[in-house]
């Protein structure tokens, strides 16, 4: 029975990923699922967007600035068979300790019928995922280093299993054009307690490196981001099924994510993506659903960001991901006047 619900998880878990033959290798997978409607929208992956939007501090610490502080910000992930995700994240100014941010995740799973060995029934079981970080950045004139410590929890139908992470980033903004890099090391730590004596859970470790430009004069902004970088070939073929063996160009390009915007107005965004990984993991022969291509949008009113993100990733459909945003320093600023 447990095993089924751990199989159960590891499949709604494994479009955060996507490579065939990493999935089912490591834990914590949800850690990947994109986490708010603009990564949702630019590929699923991103490490550069600075200054930008707090939730990208989930991807990389170094994304944070003295701008973003008193941002609070809600998302809601509408995943598969219904599956669904709740984060939050708020940062705050502590002055001379700098900037600092705090949030938290809850993957749902829903409940699962339970059986025994014989068959009958016992009820039902949940399955969740949960994840509590908090985050520090300093900026130096152009460059950026930021680091996240997260405390991991995951409990399938009572056997829990929990770990503590860190990511390490650094971000590099022009001072004259708008341009930007990243470079981020996620995931790395121990786990502490696993599922049961015979389990041999592993955080995703990855190394993510990546630069978003906007070209003068074109209301367009771009953003290509590396990543599962740890490890060489990741691309799959079942030649047993006659797939034919992919070729130099698909197996680099399953490394990248790529993103663009286009900024109609400083208060309305346009968001496009896409994943080559995704694409070919999970497209059909036939029917390829729009695997791999997102899409978005972003509006301001005022002190609020609405975002939403569509992800593509199968014929039987996608994610939707749904990001409120508040700017909290308003509020107070007219409550003062």
């Amino acid at each position: 029975m447990v095993k089924n619900i751990i199989t159960a998880v590891l499949l709604f878990t494994a479009c955060a990923c996507v490579h065939a033959q990493v999935g089912g290798q490591r834990s914590y997978e949800f850690m990947n699922v994109p986490a708010s409607a603009l990564i949702t929208s630019v590929g699923g992956v991103n490490v550069s967007l600075r200054n930008t939007d707090l939730n990208l501090v989930y991807n990389n610490p170094a994304l944070a600035s003295d701008t973003l502080s008193g941002f609070v910000s809600f998302n809601y992930l509408n995943y598969f068979a219904g599956s669904y995700a709740l984060s939050f994240i708020y940062q705050h100014d502590l002055g001379k300790y700098g900037h600092w941010a705090i949030g938290a995740r809850h993957f749902d799973y829903g409940s699962f019928e339970s059986y025994d060995p014989g068959g009958a029934s016992l009820g039902e079981v949940d399955a969740s995922d949960n994840v509590i970080f908090i985050s520090r950045a300093h900026t130096i004139n152009s460059i950026t280093l930021g680091a996240t410590i997260k405390f991991i929890n995951s409990d399938i139908a009572g056997f829990a299993s929990n770990a503590l992470a860190m990511d390490i980033g650094g971000s590099f903004q022009h001072p004259k054009k708008q341009l930007s890099a990243g470079l981020v090391v996620r995931n790395f730590g121990i786990v502490l307690s696993d599922y049961n004596p015979d389990s041999k859970s592993r955080l995703p470790f990855d190394v993510q490196i990546g630069a978003s430009f906007k070209p003068q004069h074109m209301p367009l902004r771009f953003s290509f981001t590396g990543y599962n970088l740890y490890k060489g070939d990741i691309a799959y073929a079942d030649v047993d099924q006659g797939d034919p063996e992919p070729g130099a160009f698909d197996k680099i390009f399953r490394h990248i994510a790529v993103g663009a915007e286009l900024l109609l107005t400083k208060n309305v965004n346009l968001r496009f993506g896409y994943n080559h990984l995704i694409r070919q993991e999970l497209k059909v022969d036939g029917a390829s659903g729009g695997a791999g291509f997102s899409f978005g949008l972003m509006a301001k009113v005022k002190a609020f960001e609405f975002a939403y993100g569509r992800g593509g990733y199968h014929a039987a459909g996608g994610t939707h991901n749904f990001t409120l945003t508040a700017n909290t320093n308003l509020f107070f600023k007219n409550q003062i006047n």
